[in-house]
């Protein structure tokens, strides 16, 4: 069993910047590729960014150039810069890991909102 704790969400004006931790805990060997996604209200959780366990990385198109997702694998933690926030960023953010041996793990996720 793996557990995923994100942390650094909160409310910041929009152009700000923020940074989301996510922390994995448990059998960690059995975690391959890592993920943010993120979900408003009335909406579906939506991918944000991925990374490998190697560190390549992908983006949501609307993400690009503003998100950026790194991971520190002695560390177990997988993390989301975020600049230039929009109102529109606002959502809860979630980390997902990808399980080599059964379903993913997601983690309780962490609320952000930008002020306009």
């Amino acid at each position: 069993q793996v557990q995923l704790v994100e942390s650094g969400g909160g409310l910041v004006q929009a152009g700000g910047s923020l940074r989301l931790s996510c922390a994995a805990s448990g059998s960690i060997f059995s975690i391959n590729n890592m993920a943010w996604y993120r979900q408003a209200p009335g909406k579906p959780r939506d991918l944000v960014a991925t990374i490998t366990r190697n560190g390549n990385t992908n983006y949501a198109d609307s993400m690009k150039g503003r998100f950026t997702i790194s991971r520190d694998n002695a560390k177990n933690t997988v993390y989301l810069q975020m600049n230039s926030l929009k109102p529109e960023d606002t959502a809860v953010y979630y980390c997902r890991a990808e399980n080599l041996l059964g379903p993913d793990y997601w983690g309780q996720g962490t609320q952000v909102t930008i002020s306009s």
